[in-house]
């Protein structure tokens, strides 16, 4: 799948290990390598593992549209589908398996 960011300064700490591990911790920055790396493996979003560790699900109320990796207890990476228009199935939904392209939004604790 293909993984954009929001804005350039997310993809420089993304793209730098000293960066991503001064903005969030060794422990944080590791698991963020990790769930970057299953998602740019996934052939679609339906790929992408909805069970732990990973647990791609998607967001509710004001982040309706949006969804989340778990990246520990608290903290999330927050994407959303990267097509205009968004792949929608028959009931309304987002169809999942043309989801090809995200866009990386955030690593947030919104809880």
């Amino acid at each position: 799948m293909e993984v954009t960011f929001r804005n350039r300064k997310l993809q420089r700490t993304f793209n730098s290990d000293k960066a991503l591990r001064q903005a969030y911790g060794d422990s944080v920055a590791r698991r963020i390598q990790t769930r970057l790396a299953v998602l740019k493996n996934a052939a679609n979003l339906a790929r992408v593992p909805t069970n732990p560790p990973e647990r791609r699900h998607a967001l509710i109320g004001d982040r309706k549209g949006q969804y989340a990796v778990n990246l520990d207890n608290r903290n999330r990476m927050v994407f959303i589908p990267n097509h205009d228009p968004v792949p929608l199935k028959e009931d309304g939904g987002v169809d999942l398996e043309s989801v090809t392209s995200i866009t990386i939004l955030e690593v947030v604790d919104y809880h």
